[in-house]
């Protein structure tokens, strides 16, 4: 059976079962760590949902594997088991002699490298990928309610009363088409078409995948944010270290790069 699991803010795998015991010496895999298989609903812990016989790995001694030493680590590129007076320490992470080149490539090119830690996405990218959402959600909402008016116009001349119920109709129906869409989209991918364009995506604090609950959560909470003189977006601006708006402190949630 298939299973993927969460490493780095990032989806891993597929991985089989038997390689539960090696990735948890390893540190891969911790009792906290989301992981999941065709079937389930959603990511779950990786002490509530694996199988019962691998749940005592996660107290098993590292010295039970003989695959793994207190001396070896996993490559940062490749993932590789080596010895670590054989690998090119960086920061937290170590390098194989194999991908040393390239490592030292894309230092000296500037990329970005894996570091373990979540790279938290600028305001100006969350802003972009806002006005591009807020565009789409704009066509969308307006040719819809002009389907709508067009359907009811000859119904509202013969009973005039019903003018204010159409508007609370067309604003019911406004307001439905954006919860949708942002729930499902953030639940599915983690990002709606504006955040896709510009490569961010809203996690967990841990860089889980956000659930579907969660994602309905966060999008009431945002009117929270714009209600009060839009401070609850601009606290993103004060936050020097994850930028979190008040939506995602409400909702424990992250906006990472990519």
């Amino acid at each position: 059976m298939k299973w993927f699991y969460v490493e780095n803010g990032q989806q891993a795998g597929p991985i089989e079962e038997t390689e539960f015991p090696r990735l948890v010496r390893l540190g891969k895999l911790r009792g906290d760590t989301l992981i999941w298989r065709e079937g389930m609903a959603n990511w779950e812990p990786f002490s509530a949902a694996c199988p019962q016989e691998f749940a005592a790995t996660l107290t098993a001694p590292a010295a039970t594997d003989p695959a793994v030493t207190g001396d070896e680590s996993a490559c940062a590129e490749c993932g590789g088991i080596f010895r670590r007076d054989e690998m090119l320490p960086h920061g937290n992470v170590f390098i194989c002699a194999g991908c040393k080149p390239v490592f030292l490539q894309k230092l000296a090119e500037g990329a970005k490298l894996n570091t373990g830690k979540l790279d938290y996405a600028s305001i100006g990218t969350r802003f972009g990928a806002a006005v591009l959402d807020g565009i789409l959600l704009w066509i969308v909402s307006f040719v819809t309610q002009m389907l709508l008016m067009a359907v009811m116009a000859s119904t509202s001349r013969s009973q005039p009363n019903l003018a204010i119920v159409i508007q609370i109709i067309l604003f019911l129906v406004g307001m439905a088409i954006g919860l949708s869409y942002e729930t499902f989209m953030i639940g599915k991918y983690g990002a709606t078409l504006g955040k896709m364009a510009v490569k961010i995506k809203v996690v967990t604090a841990d860089g889980g995948p956000v659930s579907y609950s969660r994602a309905l959560g966060r999008y009431f909470a945002k009117f929270l944010s714009g209600m009060i003189c839009f401070i609850g977006y601009l606290m993103a601006i004060f936050d020097q270290e994850e930028r979190r708006a008040l939506h995602d402190r409400i909702c424990d949630t992250r906006v990472v790069l990519k």
